[in-house]
């Protein structure tokens, strides 16, 4: 019992959020569930892992192992969701295999089944099938509020009788877990049992057996079972409808950029302050006069990371309102809004997981293709989650639209977004009609959890989890990207090398990285923002969006060396240099140029991680393919958007 031989399987692509790992041979539970049953809220709320979570279907396609510390240790396998063990797209397989397919002694000694009281026979059906096989099986109870407030309740104790498996009813989203932990410790003490012996082959017999069994349990443990019309419904008759349902969408987003741009804007302008003064004067005292170290230090470190982290406000209120969204139960609304234009691309409605997810990080988006069957449509997901803006551009949107449109910055990053939107539809329709003419379109089928008050702990925690994430994942890239941007910048290029010029001490368009960003500048200039300056960071963005910014903050702060105090080297003068550059190199048309810089900004290689993501799941072919068409279309929108709006403004 509690062999960890499990954890080594080459199939159990684990995830490690941090997690704390179990005593060697603790006893292994594994945790399942329909999608949406409150599977990955329990997992959370046993191990403390904080992984992701969401009320809505799809949130779980990976696998995490945490601790559960309940009088004893266990070992915790949150899997991804399935509604059966019969596998219709590659995370129920991987269940499957992880549950059913390994050697008996690499198998969990306990399964736990999270069940939704609200929609109970959905989730028993998958309990029949883990007690058809010699498994410890023990049925989580989750969201009895939710069942209570439709007019259905359940007696917890004569459906574990119906049954033969424990029952035990838990709140997971307040903590509240019953006598889960003892039932598990009685289980445990007992020998595997298989408690629904199989012996039909027919499997359409077999099937109907299974609800057959299903049906009598939940008959035998009803004790009020009064349909009512709900909030629920009353909802989703304007929320899901064809004309308001969209409208509703668009207005919930504009609503979220609105508080993201508005209540962030006074903190952003203090960690900037802090930044550029206190921090940036107590390095220049410390430091000792070596002129290549204090530029590192100061205009490279300070400068370009400091300038990041004003944005940490920002992302973190994005965050917290599309986790209040999620937890509500209305990103699977979005889902529904978004079938229509989903199939018109091929693509089911369940496309819309892995594409929303996109707008937080297109990572884990990529991986998030695997909730989809048709190995077709996972690889077109795949090749348009790219153009689904992630966060890590927002900070790029954010501070073009304040210093260009102060007055309209939220406007100005919705529109970017809604851009963002048309043009998957677009790259979708272009490969529908052109590589992919015989895939159907599937029609959606999804569950609709009920609304609920979202819980602020776990709007919380999952701001947090999302925050540390992207602060891990882009503080590593920013800071070697800083100091590779200031090594760059400090190196004379070749022939300036020539004229005595030292390291250090050359101005940014004569270095090796103004050489390089001047030689892709040209490229540029019919989309009105071809000089080296404005260029080079989309270089260095490849790399990484959020590194945009920082090396924006090195390239001018190096360029006007004459400025006196750090303070005149903040915010403030950092758009003063932008404005000028964008109104330099477009000729006059600054305006155009911008909304052309974002454009292409919005539709390039997202970054490298992304890259790396899409070679995992779909292979170096297609990824090196889907770098071609995003490379192309951003070119071709940025120059039409330039050429057009220098027209019309």
């Amino acid at each position: 019992m509690g062999d960890n031989t499990f954890a080594a399987a080459p199939s159990c692509r684990c995830e490690d959020p941090g997690l704390v790992a179990a005593p060697p041979h603790s006893p292994v539970i594994a945790l399942i569930g329909a999608p949406n049953a409150g599977k990955s809220t329990l997992f959370n709320a046993l191990t403390g892992a904080r992984v992701k979570m969401g009320n809505w279907p799809g949130t779980s396609v990976e696998v995490a192992r945490g601790l559960w510390r309940a009088g004893r240790d266990y070992s915790v396998i949150d899997f991804p969701g399935a509604y059966s063990f019969d596998p219709v797209s590659p995370d129920e397989a991987l269940t499957r295999e992880l549950v059913l397919e390994r050697p008996v002694d690499q198998r969990p000694d306990l399964i736990i089944v999270a069940v939704d009281a609200s929609n109970i026979a959905r989730g028993l059906y998958l309990a029949a099938q883990a007690a058809e096989h010699p498994y410890r099986v023990v049925v989580a109870l989750t969201k009895s509020d939710v069942a209570t407030s439709q007019g259905l309740e359940l007696d917890a104790e004569a459906l574990a009788s119906e049954l033969g498996i424990p029952v035990v009813e838990v709140d997971p989203r307040r903590r509240h877990l019953g006598t889960l932990a003892r039932v598990v410790d009685e289980e445990l003490g007992r020998e595997p049992r298989t408690l629904r012996p199989v012996t039909e082959t027919d499997q359409f017999a077999l099937a109907d057996a299974r609800f057959a069994w299903v049906d009598s349990a939940v008959t035998a443990a009803t004790l009020r079972d009064e349909p009512r019309t709900t909030l629920t419904e009353k909802v989703d008759r304007v929320v899901l409808h064809p004309v308001a349902g969209p409208a509703v969408f668009l207005a919930a987003m504009w609503c979220v950029f609105q508080i993201t741009t508005t209540v962030a804007a006074p903190l952003q302008d203090g960690l900037d302050a802090f930044f550029a003064g206190p921090v940036s004067a107590a390095a220049e005292r410390v430091l000792p006069d070596i002129s290549w170290l204090r530029g590192l230090i100061v205009d490279g470190l300070i400068g370009g990371v400091g300038m990041v982290l004003t944005f940490v406000p920002l992302m973190a209120l994005m965050f917290l309102c599309l986790a209040v969204l999620e937890d509500s139960g209305y990103m699977a609304r979005a889902a529904v809004v978004a079938d229509r234009v989903m199939r018109a691309i091929g693509l089911p409605g369940k496309a819309f997981i892995p594409l929303i997810v996109g707008f937080g990080c297109n990572v884990p988006a990529i991986s998030a293709t695997r909730v989809l069957g048709d190995p077709r449509q996972r690889l077109m997901t795949a090749l348009l989650v790219p153009f689904t803006s992630c966060t890590a551009r927002l900070t790029v949107y954010v501070m073009l639209a304040a210093t260009f449109f102060p007055q309209h910055a939220g406007s100005v990053v919705f529109t970017m977004y809604v851009v963002s939107i048309l043009l998957v539809v677009l790259a979708g329709l272009i490969m529908r009609n052109t590589l992919w003419r015989s895939m159907g379109s599937d029609p959606l089928v999804i569950d609709l959890p009920a609304y609920q008050w979202p819980v602020p702990r776990i709007a919380l925690s999952v701001m947090w989890i999302r925050l540390r994430g992207f602060l891990q994942t882009a503080g590593k890239i920013i800071v070697a990207t800083v100091i590779v941007v200031w090594a760059l910048q400090s190196t004379p290029a070749p022939g300036i090398a020539d004229t005595g010029t030292s390291f250090g001490e050359v101005a940014p368009e004569d270095s090796v990285f103004g050489a390089v960003s001047g030689a892709v500048a040209p490229v540029f200039e019919p989309a009105g923002f071809g000089t080296w300056s404005l260029t080079g960071p989309l270089v260095t963005g490849f790399v990484a969006k959020e590194a945009v910014i920082s090396s924006w903050a090195q390239t001018y702060s190096l360029h006007d060396p004459s400025a006196e105090s750090p303070e005149e080297q903040g915010k403030s003068a950092l758009a003063e240099s932008i404005r000028a550059d964008f109104d330099r190199a477009s000729g006059g048309n600054a305006i155009a140029a911008v909304w052309a810089f974002m454009v292409f900004l919005l539709s390039y290689t997202p970054c490298v991680a992304t890259l790396a993501a899409q070679r995992r799941e779909i292979g170096m072919k297609w990824t090196l393919f889907g770098v071609a068409l995003q490379l192309s279309v951003a070119w071709v929108l940025a120059v039409a958007t330039f050429q057009v709006l220098k027209v019309v403004l």
